[in-house]
Parts: structure tokens; C-alpha cells; sequence
């Protein structure tokens, strides 16, 4: 998919901001159009439900991305991290998961985890960058076309990540 010619001058400035029950229609519709097996409506609306730390991020006033985390016993997890395929490779991503990352050091986790499929590479490599080092995987974690599809655990050490709002 192309990108708008107005979308490819600098970034407008983006807030990331709770997750409202109003935007979990916006946060499917951007599910559905990036992953063949998507998340349901549902399992958004409990993640809202049970407190998980759900976050959007916003360009202008359109929603371009998400971030689901939770966490406890001093660990985060990172369970899903989506940009609008038009707002992709802008820093939005980047950003939503420093966000995260920086409330999961404020809530007290000491480490964050979080898997990706071996095909992700480009999100691979914005983990890496943070930090992220694999430390497992989980076999047929994935639904795929024609079976499963394995997933990389990686894992990154909170300690001295300096908590921001």
C-alpha cells in the first residue's frame, strides 16, 4: 500500500494516550488489516476489562496504532503492538513501545517480555534496538496459513530504564 504524498513530509506530532472503549471499533479495523489471524473485538474489550495497560496512539485525529501490556510480579509483557500500515516506519511504533516499556518500569517490573513471529523481521529489529535478546521459543506458538507457526521469546532487563508518563 502506498503512502499518502501528505503522509510522507515530516510527522505530524502523535499523543498516545488510554485505550477508550469508543476506540476498540478503529483497533480491530487495524488489526484485521495487518495480521490474517487477528484478535477479535473481544479479547481487546477484556484487556480493557481486567486492566491490562492498553494504550492508542493518535496522528492529527486519526488512530494509527496500539499497545496492549500487562503486568505483575515484577514482570511486563508485551502482548500486542500494531501500527496503521499508512503510519508504519515513522517512529510511531518505536514510540508506543518506549511507552510501554517506560510504564512497565514504573509499575515495578524489572524485565519485559514479549514474542514475535520469525517471518516479523522488521519488528525484530526495532527489538533488538531497544535491547530485546531472545531467549526461547515457543513451538507452534502461532496460527499460519497451513499450520502453526513458531514464536520467539525475547526478553529485555528493565534495571535503570527511566519511567516516563
Amino acid at each position: 500500500m502506498a503512502i499518502a504524498p501528505d503522509r510522507l513530509a515530516a510527522l505530524p506530532r502523535f499523543d498516545i494516550r488510554p485505550m477508550a472503549d469508543a476506540d476498540v471499533r478503529h483497533v480491530v479495523e487495524i488489526e484485521r488489516a495487518s495480521y490474517q489471524f487477528p484478535w477479535s473485538e473481544g479479547i481487546f474489550r477484556d484487556c480493557l476489562r481486567v486492566g491490562y495497560v492498553c494504550r492508542v496512539v493518535t496522528v492529527i485525529d486519526e488512530l494509527a496504532g496500539y499497545g496492549i501490556m500487562s503486568t505483575g510480579a515484577g514482570e511486563a509483557h508485551v502482548l500486542n503492538l500494531c501500527v496503521s500500515q499508512s503510519w508504519r516506519c515513522r517512529g510511531i511504533g518505536r514510540a508506543m513501545l518506549e511507552h510501554l516499556l517506560a510504564r512497565a518500569a514504573a509499575s515495578g517490573a524489572h524485565e519485559a517480555y514479549l514474542e514475535v513471529r520469525p517471518s516479523n523481521t522488521a519488528a525484530i529489529r526495532l527489538y533488538q534496538t531497544l535491547g530485546f535478546e531472545q531467549v526461547g521459543v515457543r513451538r507452534g506458538y502461532y496460527q499460519a496459513v497451513g499450520g502453526r507457526e513458531d514464536a520467539t521469546v525475547l526478553k529485555l532487563a528493565l534495571r535503570g530504564r527511566r519511567p516516563h508518563s
